[in-house]
């Protein structure tokens, strides 16, 4: 049994969440590989290490010294380091990093620093061996991973060294630069890692219980969700919901490797388990059958009516082309026999709205446009909703109870989600009636 163990920046901010990771660790000899994130915030008022190293580069891009923000990076560390009884040399990793902070300097070598001083300070803690992600992450030129090298290299370095602490977030280019994923990378490296040593499992810790099944902001105290598909898991993604990084998904799915969303704060819970296909439905879920609601704000619906229009389709197809064209984002696509919608980002319609709306008026010689501003997209999403009738007909019928008017509806091809568009002033509203008529 091999379990990948990755810690976010709010598992690693100060010394009591390291001893926390350390014990979670003990708990299970299987947890043989953890990756680690920078440290994180320790309270609302605290900074995150990668924030404060990305704004010592922006000081650095406009001559602005950052001896200040450097020093608070620098505490930091050693603050962890002293609480924890650590003997790292941290001193002559900050005169090498300190001597190399010059005016286009990379940002990627400067940013990743977080984790690479984190991910050192973990490995001595817990007496595993450090392993730069720089010698195991390789990146192509084109900046996309190359998934053969990264898995053959982790292997041999695994059949070495079989505990280890790989930090997150940062690999290599073929050049030997260092090359960062996007905010949120330690997920991806973390999926890397399970993914190229076939682990029974990628557990990735947080400071939440799994998935929640509604935004906490909008319902108190909502439930957890124990079993998620990675299907439903972007469907949630898409729509709002605060999860994971869209790339942490692939490396795990394509091997079909469980992964499960922990929370360092609260261990014994089981949290949120998301792989492709449950082959045993619980009883929880065949009585509940939804998995989640969430939803995005700032949408826009562009109604366009023309006469016969299901027998003229090239209308869509042009009106489509010439969203692409002005660089609108098409979220989705309704039709009838005279008109059809497009739901569209009110931010990128806002930008050329004017230009957009005659040139479709001039081009496509359509009969009517309508805009409709502050709409809201809602998504119910569960992967029991096609076995079940009359799903559609409770979604309508609370809302309408609750004088919450429908502005237009989508439902999935694979039937796991029904969308549903409703006026921004009833966003959460609606939010909070459908999780207490679905979540009993």
């Amino acid at each position: 049994m091999l379990k990948v163990a990755k810690f976010g920046g709010s598992s690693l901010a100060s010394a009591a969440q390291f001893a926390k990771v350390k014990a979670i660790i003990e708990s299970d000899p299987a947890r043989r590989v953890v990756i680690v994130s920078a440290p994180g915030k320790r309270d609302k008022s605290d900074s995150k290490v990668t924030d404060l190293l990305y704004l010592c580069n922006a000081h650095l891009k406009y001559d602005v010294p950052c001896d200040r923000i450097f020093e608070m990076i620098v505490e930091r560390f050693t603050s962890i380091k002293a609480d924890l009884g650590l003997t790292l040399d941290l001193d002559a990793e900050f005169d090498d990093l300190r001597s190399k902070l010059v005016k286009g300097m990379s940002v990627d070598y400067l940013v990743s620093r977080g984790e690479y001083l984190n991910a050192k300070l973990m490995a001595e803690y817990l007496g595993y061996t450090f392993v730069d992600s720089k010698d195991w992450v390789m990146f192509r030129y084109d900046g996309k991973v190359d998934f053969e090298k990264t898995d053959e290299k982790l292997r041999d370095i695994y059949s070495i060294y079989n505990k280890v602490v790989l930090p997150g977030f940062y690999g290599t280019l073929p050049d030997g630069n260092i090359k960062v994923f996007p905010r949120g990378g330690s997920d991806i490296t973390g999926a890397l890692a399970a993914a190229a040593l076939d682990a029974d499992v990628y557990e990735n810790w947080t400071d939440v219980t799994g998935i929640l099944m509604v935004d906490p902001k909008i319902v108190k105290n909502p439930k957890s969700i124990a079993r998620v598909t990675y299907a439903e898991l972007r469907e949630l993604s898409y729509m709002g919901a605060a999860v994971l990084h869209e790339d942490t998904v692939f490396p795990v799915r394509r091997k079909d490797i469980p992964l499960n969303i922990r929370n360092t704060n609260d261990p014994a819970a089981d949290g949120t388990i998301i792989r492709a296909a449950f082959p045993k439905e619980s009883e929880e879920e065949t009585t509940r059958f939804i998995t989640g609601i969430t939803g995005k704000k700032n949408f826009s619906i562009i109604n366009i009516y023309k006469g016969n229009l299901a027998q003229n389709m090239d209308v869509l197809r042009k009106v489509v082309g010439l969203c692409g064209k002005f660089e609108i984002g098409i979220a989705h696509v309704t039709s009838g026999i005279d008109s059809f919608s497009l739901v569209v980002s009110t931010e990128d319609l806002d930008k050329r709205r004017y230009d957009f709306l005659r040139t479709i008026q001039t081009e496509c010689k359509v009969d009517e446009i309508t805009v409709t501003d502050d709409i809201s997209m809602i998504a119910v999403v569960g992967r029991q909703m096609a076995y079940r009738t009359g799903i559609s007909g409770k979604i309508f019928s609370t809302l309408g109870d609750n004088q919450i008017n429908i502005r237009t509806i989508v439902q999935s091809a694979d039937e796991i989600n029904i969308t549903i568009g409703v006026f921004t002033k009833d966003f959460e509203k609606a939010i909070r009636v459908l999780y207490e008529s679905f979540a009993k």
